[in-house]
């Protein structure tokens, strides 16, 4: 008898366990396309701070004091952004000549691989781009293509695109819009001239309809992590019909389907509650937990070579998604983020630090770099002069011998290379534009941030 009664936890463990072991490697699996699903549907629409499918949302200015959506706005470009839907024609992206000013556009599908992007047009240094179109293909799309269009399959309906364009500053914004009101995007259709073009907006989902449904308040982030499992699950189901896996991965979907996950269905989890709670809570973790192949060194770390095309990497596919949204690959752009000093104690505003780089150790880029220092949350600073990054493209000085110091604190200093940071605890990020490729393959990393 006391044999028996030892053995049932064991046998009760052993039926659920699989559940929650499953519902983990699910959840990894599908947040990408999840969060890029939420974020569409935040993005896309005709209310103030959305934009239309198949049409760009310019950002105007520099991000404003306190901004934190994004999660770290860059204060080097201006952003135009927009969602692409290439389920019943191709869209073009017409991006005009830049005259030298360094231009970053790149596109995602649904499970954040970047299917094109600029970087490979900065062969030596970021001189700009010349004028191009790009049709963005859908799946099983047959037909002619303007002459000097370029074609790029993309293997999902909807894909995300992004130009930044770099700013040098209130003063040059005028120009950075002449840029932007130059890009076009359209429909094959309206491209060639034979129909109007037409806002779309994408149709109520059915995971809407099935309790997956989020909030319109929060990140896309924080609205996937709200989501319960059925919501989740319900949300995933429905995206797969015209997202399916990148790469492909059928045993993946045979664990969904072990899960009574199935592509366009409505969701039939397990009746085992407890199971199915504990494997959603160990997916939140797993989602953002730094992956083992991420790049560390002197208390920072990075994306290397992996990013932006992750295969079945689907630990830092979702990292990546949850951390840097929208990253693209190892030549595109790296972002490099700090938020200890040297002694492993959390860096603050009201501490005075250094960031020596020698002089054969500067940010190895073919295009530009900068530092900018936010709060622990990512936003900028309340203070004014917050808005200030330092970098080789704004006047960062050298010393004699060829090296650079980068002095950060919240009260002004007379070192020519002063970090404006947040009064309270910090974080910093370098970001490398057109990274060189010692950047991400392991052979450089940023130097230690020292306590004065």
């Amino acid at each position: 008898m006391l044999a028996g009664c030892a053995s049932t936890p064991s046998t009760s463990q052993k039926s659920t366990g699989w559940i929650k072991d499953e519902v983990a490697d699910s959840y990894v699996f599908g947040y990408p396309l999840v969060l890029m699903g939420v974020a569409r549907d935040a993005a896309v629409g005709t209310e103030p701070g959305q934009a239309p499918l198949n049409t760009l949302r310019h950002a105007q200015a520099l991000p404003p004091i306190g901004a934190s959506n994004p999660m770290q706005p860059s204060l080097d470009t201006l952003d135009s952004t927009g969602w692409l839907d290439v389920g019943s024609e191709p869209v073009i992206v017409a991006l005009p000549d830049s005259r030298g000013r360094y231009v970053d556009a790149r596109v995602l599908d649904m499970w954040t691989n970047v299917v094109w992007s600029t970087a490979d047009q900065f062969a030596t240094r970021a001189n700009g781009i010349k004028a191009q179109a790009i049709a963005f293909v859908g799946p099983g799309w047959q037909g002619n293509l303007p002459k000097n269009v370029k074609r790029v399959d993309v293997p999902t309906r909807n894909a995300w695109v992004s130009v930044r364009i770099q700013s040098n500053g209130t003063r040059d914004l005028t120009a950075v819009r002449k840029l932007q009101r130059a890009i076009r995007v359209a429909p094959l259709s309206v491209y060639t001239g034979d129909t109007r073009s037409a806002s779309v907006v994408p149709p109520r989902s059915s995971a809407d309809l099935a309790g997956g449904a989020v909030g319109a308040s929060g990140t896309p982030a924080a609205q996937v992590v709200a989501l319960d499992a059925n919501g989740f699950f319900n949300r995933l189901a429905q995206a797969l019909t015209d997202n399916p896996p990148e790469p492909a991965d059928p045993h993946a979907l045979k664990i969904l389907s072990d899960l009574g996950v199935t592509p366009g269905e409505p969701v039939k989890l397990p009746s085992a509650s407890d199971a199915i709670a504990a494997g959603l809570a160990d997916g939140h973790e797993r989602v953002v937990t730094p992956p083992s192949n991420l790049l560390t060194g002197n208390g920072w770390s990075w994306f290397g070579d992996g990013v932006g095309n992750y295969g079945p990497d689907y630990a830092l596919r979702a990292y990546a998604a949850y951390a840097q949204p929208g990253i693209g690959t190892k030549d595109d752009e790296v972002r490099a983020v700090v938020t200890q000093d040297s002694d492993g104690h959390a860096l603050n505003g009201a501490n005075r630090y250094v960031i020596h780089f020698a002089p054969n150790q500067l940010p190895p880029v073919r295009g530009f770099w900068s530092i900018t220092a936010y709060t622990k949350d990512g936003a900028l600073g309340e203070s004014a002069p917050a808005r200030i990054a330092v970098g080789d493209r704004n006047g960062a000085r050298r010393n004699r011998d060829g090296s650079l110091d980068v002095t950060v604190s919240s009260t002004r200093s007379r070192s020519g290379n002063w970090l404006p940071a947040p009064r309270a605890d910090l974080q910093l990020v370098l970001r490398l534009y057109a990274p060189k490729p010692q950047a991400t393959d392991g052979s450089w990393q940023p130097p230690a941030v020292l306590r004065q």
